[in-house]
């Protein structure tokens, strides 16, 4: 049976990249330049600091300098910029209703984390996260799925893991976990399963359980 998963935030659990996106274009433009907004999108889809080095390299600019401006246009935007995703509360609920559990894993900072979690309601479907602030090797690396995985009695074979990016199906192969890819792009790594959306995850949970009854 499916009883747990460990959620990725960004990209997966809520979607936060067009948010990200913008506050990265608002910067440049305090900065006097400028970038297609799908193309600040893609890159930070792969990497948010990643996506900072890129644009200040293209631009000529000061990771610093771009990184404020980033940080303050970002701390303008509201909760509703950033919503949850399609029935991903649905199947949170679904899973802590069946005794089961949900875990993020992030890298994403603790602060930034907990706000989200709490301006949607979703802070009690879970029993725990792990942001860039409990400083862990960041993924692909599982330490902090093992971690996870030993501090809340998740066992793995009633565990799944979701994220977006190939690091996120590395990780969760590497902690010996079914590992499902969401709306991810190419990749060297082969997940277990591939979805679109969260309602069809919601179905293939609940028929994967009624076959176990």
């Amino acid at each position: 049976m499916i009883k747990n998963i460990i959620w990725d935030f960004d990209g997966t659990l809520y979607d936060t990249y067009p948010a990200i996106a913008k506050a990265f274009e608002i910067a440049l433009r305090e900065l006097g330049k400028e970038t297609p907004l799908d193309e600040i999108e893609s890159l930070a889809k792969n990497s948010v600091g990643g996506c900072l080095g890129t644009l200040a390299e293209m631009h000529g600019l000061d990771v610093d300098a771009l990184e404020q401006e980033f940080l303050k246009a970002y701390g303008n935007m509201t909760e509703a910029d950033s919503p949850p995703y399609a029935h991903a509360k649905t199947i949170c609920e679904y899973i802590v209703a069946n005794g089961g559990k949900n875990v993020i894993i992030t890298h994403r900072r603790k602060g930034g984390t907990e706000a989200l979690l709490a301006s949607h309601g979703l802070t009690d479907y879970f029993a725990g996260w792990y942001t860039h602030d409990d400083g862990f090797p960041r993924k692909p690396d599982p330490t902090v799925f093992h971690h996870a995985l030993e501090t809340y009695e998740l066992v793995p074979e009633e565990t799944i893991s979701v994220g977006d990016r190939e690091l996120d199906i590395l990780a969760g192969q590497r902690a010996g976990l079914f590992s499902i890819l969401f709306q991810g792009g190419p990749g060297d790594s082969i997940p277990d399963l591939v979805i679109e959306d969260f309602g069809a995850l919601y179905r293939i949970i609940l028929e994967q359980n009624q076959e176990q009854e």
